[in-house]
């Protein structure tokens, strides 16, 4: 895998100085047995009645528009889990919320504020706040699942991701362009990524992908988050005749990205990593260019598509948890998250041990867990063999659909993608 190990390191290195048998399904091969092993004994984070789980996500700010709904999906799958009687049809679950701001010291503030409090952490949102509690997860033998899609997820045994890693998502994405989306070897076929860890991993993909099929990036245009002009990049991206760009953002930056190649008349096909969209952007002004030359990169189906079981659940559960939630992708990632988490849980009560080191030792014999065409089942396990999901969903804008996206290919995996090779974030 292309990457640039450095970046990664300057991550780590500032930041060490500053369901299941009884829960519906979250993967049957790991079912608790009734807790064998006898009631696991109070430790931090336990206390014999109630399984506490952090959750650091943005709850303000401009990424917030993903952050809520993302907790509210945590929150729908372990309000159902307790509804059950909890973890093992007998721990209930409390999620112990603090706002990371997507900034990485504000995370590591707020991980240090309860990590004591918490047996793992449910989420994590952001790739450069993940990489800065990394050091001190492993210091401090916790795990938590990360609410972000880096391959470098996959490795780490205090790390529990789920879904398929953003490479997979660019090199899937480039597999359809050439094959099926009107693309070849000599498109003029450009990115533009946020200038972060995010930002590298879309990149990394798409340079994977150039290796296999044999296609040059003709130009790549970095920003920063936040950023309010964006002639300048659309500019250079239109100079160099792009005629597909391959881009890596988040909604706020996405929707001023779009809107200003609207307005310049710059028309590339445009395909977008998952976390540059959010429903509302299928109801803004940009919404008839989103239509025309926007497609998504994600995973599993449409809201309400009863064909798939796990959407059927999760609707259902949405429903009568949180009747306000309106549809929409995030909710859905949250709501695997928990189901993972659960999993994970479900294994070490039944081994009988809730301590840092019973978790990260459940984690390694964790099986195979289903989420039900949500999402691609992951294959975990020791993290050195760990197999997440290669699978990718694109869709399409679609204003007139429950959160503002029509499936356009469902749930597929390329060769290349079946070839990535995950590595470890050291630093």
């Amino acid at each position: 895998m292309q990457g640039k190990p450095w970046r990664i390191g300057a991550v780590l290195a500032s930041a060490t100085l500053l369901a299941v048998a009884a829960c519906g399904g979250a993967g049957n091969e790991q079912q608790s047995g009734g807790g064998q092993a006898g009631a696991p004994p109070n430790t931090a984070g336990f206390d014999g009645t109630t399984i506490k789980l952090g959750v650091l996500s943005p709850l303000s700010g401009p990424v917030a528009v993903i952050g809520q709904p993302l907790t509210e999906g945590n929150k729908v799958w372990f309000d159902y889990v307790n509804s059950r009687g909890g973890i093992a049809g007998k721990y209930k679950v409390e999620l112990v919320q603090e706002d990371n701001q997507y900034a990485a010291d504000v995370t590591v503030q707020q991980y240090n504020k309860i990590k004591n409090d918490v047996v793992a952490f449910t989420q994590v949102l952001g790739t450069a706040p993940t990489l800065a509690v990394l050091p001190l997860l492993r210091t401090d033998k916790i795990i938590a699942a990360p609410a972000s899609l880096d391959a470098f997820w996959v490795r780490e045994d205090n790390l529990l991701p789920v879904g398929a890693p953003y490479q997979v998502q660019a090199i899937n994405t480039m597999d359809y362009y050439l094959t099926e989306g009107g693309g070849s070897r000599d498109s003029r076929i450009c990115t533009m990524v946020q200038d972060d860890v995010y930002g590298e991993a879309g990149q990394q993909g798409i340079d994977f992908a150039a290796k296999e099929y044999g296609f040059t990036v003709a130009n790549t245009q970095k920003f920063k988050v936040g950023t309010e002009n964006y002639a300048g990049q659309i500019g250079a991206l239109a100079s160099a005749g792009c005629e597909m760009v391959f881009l890596t953002a988040t909604p706020a930056d996405a929707g001023k990205i779009w809107g200003t190649a609207a307005q310049a008349k710059f028309a590339p096909k445009w395909f977008a990593q998952s976390p540059s969209y959010a429903n509302a952007l299928a109801q803004s002004a940009v919404a008839p260019y989103l239509q025309q030359y926007v497609t998504i990169a994600a995973e599993g189906t449409e809201w309400g598509d009863s064909s798939v079981k796990g959407m059927r659940d999760m609707v259902s559960r949405a429903e009568q948890y949180a009747p306000k939630q309106q549809p929409d992708y995030y909710f859905g990632f949250g709501y695997n998250q928990g189901r993972a988490m659960t999993a994970l849980l479900e294994k070490a009560v039944a081994d009988g041990d809730l301590s840092r080191d019973g978790l990260l030792k459940a984690s390694s014999e964790l099986g195979k867990v289903s989420f039900d065409g949500l999402s691609g089942d992951y294959d975990y396990g020791p993290a050195a063999t760990r197999n997440p999901p290669r699978t990718t969903t694109l869709f399409s804008v679609d204003p007139a659909k429950p959160f503002g996206l029509a499936t356009l290919k469902y749930n597929f995996t390329s060769e290349a993608a079946a070839k990535f090779e995950f590595q470890k974030a050291t630093p």
